[in-house]
């Protein structure tokens, strides 16, 4: 693997852009939650496909899809951001995230399974928090099955988190923005139950609130019990597919559209989390398969 640029601010952050040996492009991040130090907090986010073929309406990781990541690929960049600031790989940080959250839907590379089997022998990092981000495609029941295993094998306690993209409570429109054979509210619920055990994080139900796409606080009641699940909503964030599918962020200016949300969650007995990351974010190109697709397009227009 070697990278051939970056791009942003260590105290905010950065992101990688890599060639591997195999010539294809993949990208990973380090970010810091400002004002927590990276003392106190450190995340890493990490590819786990070439592209991605499910073609969220929201995601510049969508198309283009090459192929999965191998295991060690997958190590790779989790080694390279490490050993960069921890070359012994002892990682004193009380909250060390690696997250399989930046190009391609984790549940279809069984390599993933590998690395989270693999993780804790390969660093001395007692905050180590693998964090799993999925859309659940039908077909992947095996990989899920098996997260239960080594969740309660290897990260009881609480130390893995598990989110659940779901984005509007319209089947139809759900359909629309994930564009891929998902599991329903109910088979996410059924599989909830299991996964959960006492001590466990709580199960993230992931909602990037957009315009026209509505949350109906009682139908995700209906169907996902809170003390199992907790609510995490967050802005639509401003991708190259957002513009071009013409979508736009429900969050008004002062926030009171997504204050409205946190509070009707709330009232059906929902923790719920309003996570707004920094701006300067969205201009370095830290959502997914932003900064690949902006290199590619620079290129393209070098290039004519």
């Amino acid at each position: 693997m070697k990278v051939i640029e970056t791009f942003g601010r260590d105290e905010l952050a950065i992101v990688y852009l890599a060639k591997m040996d195999n010539g294809k492009m993949i990208e990973f991040v380090e970010s810091l939650q400002p004002p927590v130090p990276r003392e106190e907090k450190w995340v890493l986010i990490v590819s786990s496909l070439y592209g991605c073929p499910v073609n969220c309406k929201m995601c510049d990781a969508s198309g283009d899809y090459r192929g999965k990541l191998t295991a060690s690929e997958i190590f790779e960049q989790v080694d390279y951001l490490v050993t960069n600031r921890f070359p012994d790989r002892k990682i004193p940080i009380p909250k060390f995230k690696v997250q399989f959250a930046r190009m391609g839907e984790p549940s279809f590379n069984k390599g993933v399974l590998e690395v989270l089997n693999r993780l804790p022998q390969m660093y001395n990092a007692p905050g180590l928090l693998p964090c799993l981000s999925t859309v659940a495609p039908v077909g992947a029941e095996g990989f899920f099955e098996e997260l239960i295993g080594i969740k309660n094998r290897l990260y009881p306690d609480g130390f893995l988190q598990l989110q659940f993209s779901i984005h509007t409570t319209d089947r139809a429109k759900r359909d629309f923005l994930i564009p891929v054979k998902k599991w329903d509210f109910k088979e996410i619920s059924d599989y909830g139950e299991r996964f959960y055990k006492k001590g466990d994080r709580k199960i993230t139900l992931n909602f990037a609130v957009a315009k026209g796409f509505p949350v109906d606080t009682k139908i995700v009641a209906q169907y996902f019990n809170p003390d199992i699940f907790l609510i995490k909503i967050t802005p639509l964030n401003p991708t190259y597919k957002v513009e071009e599918n013409d979508l736009k962020t429900l969050f008004d200016s002062e926030g009171e559209t997504a204050n409205e949300l946190v509070r009707s969650f709330k009232e059906q007995g929902f923790e719920v989390i309003l996570s707004i990351g920094e701006l300067e974010e969205n201009k370095i190109g830290s959502n997914c398969g932003q900064y690949i697709m902006r290199y590619q397009r620079a290129r393209a227009v070098s290039n004519s």
